[in-house]
């Protein structure tokens, strides 16, 4: 038989999934599973969204614009000039989620062999995305003892090489919860001018910033129009991460000339789907607060209890709806298959991610997982109940 490609080989599992056959088999045992390991919220997709999907009478589901729908486009760029965001429809193209979106924008400024600078942890599929376009990601670490804020300019520094063509950041980010400073992209800024490169930011979580945190978005920087790429998606900003609706938003003409020609190859996004997103941008912003609020009171409840657990470390996320949390265990990968297979409290049990698949650099977040404050508050209590006696049980602990 002949062998598969090397990209099928290296292509990585998702952390954030990989364990969902031990998920099934323990529902399978009548094991209720409070899942903490996926950005799935438990919040009703908006009933305007839906309704479009009932609404709709066409006599044909034809082919959209490989772009998107100008409705659609137009609709957007009013939301992101609401946003302060100053971009016309034409410089919007809509993509099948904002994993497509990502995808393109590596395609468009990268070449096979390419590097990528990343702040670490980051959103797992990033490695993914990489190995589909040929490229490396080149890790830099934030500190946890900080935040997980960007790393200083000489940290940057000492990763470019003469193949770095891009960094690529998530604000707020998953899965750490910080939310970029204007002081951070504005050095951002002037290690992209000064080493000729491409920013991609990744701000599909903008509407939920906590605290009085304010969300600066790439494009509000002046002097980057040339460079500068923000890829988006309505999956967590209408709760409905099974739409697949994206959008990449550049000045670049370039850039978003690239990506419209790949665009073309898949022909076009889907259209019931942008059609019920435009009616979705129509929203008040006072479904945004309401939905940022419920959000901060679960990350509260959450943080509560994983305050009162010994030899935890976590901190309190300024932003989206995901932490990364320092476990007293030895292998963190371990513990999240551990409770799926041989745990339950009252049968019940929780699912982590485990922190390791954040990361490039080998060895580290063995003893993290990523913890998602996506279901309501009283399973997030008791999600956090289970957490705190599994840790007490589990035969694994650290021992410093």
């Amino acid at each position: 038989m002949p062998p598969i490609a090397s990209r099928a080989r290296l292509m990585p599992s998702s952390p954030i999934r990989k364990l969902a056959p031990l998920a099934d088999e323990a529902r399978r045992r009548g094991i209720q599973v409070h899942h903490l390991n996926i950005g799935q919220p438990d919040l009703p997709t908006p009933p305007m969204l839906l309704d479009t999907f009932r609404k709709q009478e066409l006599s044909v589901l034809a082919y959209g614009h490989s772009a998107g729908l100008p409705e659609y486009r137009e609709a957007l760029a009013r939301y992101y000039r609401s946003h302060g965001i100053d971009v016309t429809s034409q410089e919007v193209m809509v993509t099948t989620g904002g994993s497509e979106a990502i995808l393109f924008a590596l395609l468009a400024v990268t070449d096979p062999g390419d590097e990528v600078v990343v702040p670490e942890p980051f959103y797992t599929n990033y490695n993914g995305f990489a190995v589909e376009a040929g490229v490396k990601v080149v890790p830099v670490t934030s500190d946890p003892d900080e935040g997980y804020c960007l790393p200083s300019a000489a940290e940057i520094m000492a990763a470019l090489s003469p193949r770095t063509k891009a960094i690529l950041l998530c604000n707020p980010s998953n899965p750490t919860g910080w939310v970029y400073t204007w002081e951070e992209l504005a050095r951002l800024k002037e290690l992209a001018r000064s080493h000729d490169l491409f920013l991609i930011s990744d701000e599909a979580y903008r509407e939920f910033v906590y605290d009085g945190t304010e969300h600066h978005s790439l494009m509000h920087l002046a002097g980057v129009e040339d460079r500068a790429i923000v890829v988006d998606s309505i999956s967590k900003r209408f709760n409905a991460c099974g739409a697949r609706v994206g959008a990449l938003v550049t000045k670049n003409s370039e850039v978003l000339d690239s990506a419209l020609r790949f665009g073309q190859a898949r022909l076009c996004p889907p259209t019931f789907e942008q059609l019920a997103a435009t009616a979705a941008l129509g929203l008040p912003q006072e479904y945004f607060d309401s939905v940022r609020d419920e959000y901060r009171q679960r990350r509260d409840v959450a943080f509560a209890a994983l305050e009162e657990m010994p030899g935890v470390v976590a901190h309190r996320p300024r932003g989206a709806f995901y932490t990364m949390v320092r476990l007293p265990v030895v292998d963190a990968d371990a513990f999240c298959s551990w409770l799926l297979r041989d745990f339950s409290s009252g049968g019940e049990t929780v699912m982590l991610a485990p922190g390791n698949g954040f990361y490039a650099n080998p060895g580290l977040g063995k003893q993290e997982v990523r913890l998602a404050f996506v279901i309501n508050q009283d399973a997030t209590r008791r999600a956090m109940e289970i957490l705190a006696e599994a840790l007490e049980k589990y035969p694994g602990r650290a021992t410093d």
